[in-house]
């Protein structure tokens, strides 16, 4: 009988911590854990002679006391630890340890680069490694933009929702939601650069803003727009490509046509063959500050000029 009314105490206190676990922040399981465990070692010691009296006179009574004084100790130190993380954030909790690195290459992600999508097939690559984080505050924008009115907004949002779920599935990463918010902050790219600084992090991203302003504050970036820009093959002046002419460029008689990974081609006296595939050789490369466009004329054109120079 005994036993059992134990055993449904146990169990029905596992559900109340479950319950109560899951509406706590990181700060507050991490001082609550500590709380609950400095408690329980100090009732332990405070309890001890009277285990050692229960044991010399085997009185069950006293047995139950000294469980009841640690249980008792244990609930107290973890009421404090609740009430100081109300104060005490987990980065403040960083900063006091002084650990260089909590999480394993810890990596950031931000709104803009989980709407991208591309991140997702570059950790499955194995080319981003470590432990995924993402700001409670991230998680929450990305929501407001999937609940948008705007079609285009709404779609953008449940994008990034369903990226964030295929890296959660990736046995090859850890992920977690950084649970931190820095309330004395209130621009988000400031908040992200911060948390990172402490954490020791990398921010991914392709907003070039918090990029500009992760560099100023010393903080390590990755831009997946300029990893992409570096994975382009290059293309030569002299050079021969098949190309399809898409439509007509702003000069008279220019056609316009893409290479694979989207850059434009201008082609001179290219547009007669739109909505041909043709020959087209490249004359001059332009490297500007939102990427590359490339010029190039029809192959016979350049041969009829050769032979009239």
């Amino acid at each position: 009988m005994e036993a059992s009314a134990t055993s449904i105490g146990v169990i029905l206190l596992s559900i109340f911590i479950y319950v109560k676990i899951k509406k706590m922040n990181s700060s507050q399981i991490f001082l609550g854990f500590l709380g609950l465990s400095a408690g329980i070692f100090a009732g332990f010691l405070f309890s001890l002679p009277f285990l050692f009296l229960s044991l010399t006179i085997k009185s069950y009574a006293l047995s139950i006391f000294s469980f009841i004084v640690m249980i008792s100790f244990g609930y107290a130190g973890s009421i404090l630890g609740f009430k100081k993380a109300e104060k005490i954030k987990i980065t403040d909790i960083l900063r006091i340890i002084k650990k260089e690195t909590i999480w394993e290459e810890p990596k950031i992600l931000d709104t803009n680069v989980l709407i991208d999508g591309r991140i997702a097939d570059l950790i499955e690559l194995g080319f981003v490694k470590g432990t995924i984080l993402i700001p409670r505050f991230v998680l929450k924008e990305i929501q407001y933009i999937a609940d948008s009115p705007d079609p285009l907004r709404r779609a953008k949002g449940r994008r990034a929702l369903d990226i964030m779920q295929r890296i959660k599935r990736m046995p090859m990463i850890n992920f977690e939601i950084l649970e931190e918010d820095l309330p004395e902050i209130k621009e988000v790219d400031i908040k992200l650069v911060e948390l990172c600084r402490i954490i020791k992090g990398t921010i991914i991203s392709n907003d070039l803003n918090l990029v500009k302003i992760a560099q100023l504050r010393g903080v390590s970036v990755l831009n997946i727009n300029e990893l992409a820009q570096a994975m382009r093959p290059p293309v030569l002046p002299g050079e021969s490509l098949k190309l399809f002419i898409a439509k007509e460029g702003k000069e008279p008689d220019q056609g316009v046509a893409y290479l694979d990974d989207g850059t434009m081609v201008v082609v001179e006296e290219g547009r007669k063959y739109i909505g041909k595939t043709i020959d087209v050789v490249i004359h001059s490369v332009l490297q500007t500050s939102s990427g590359r466009m490339i010029f190039g004329r029809p192959v016979d054109e350049a041969g009829s000029e050769k032979e009239l120079g």
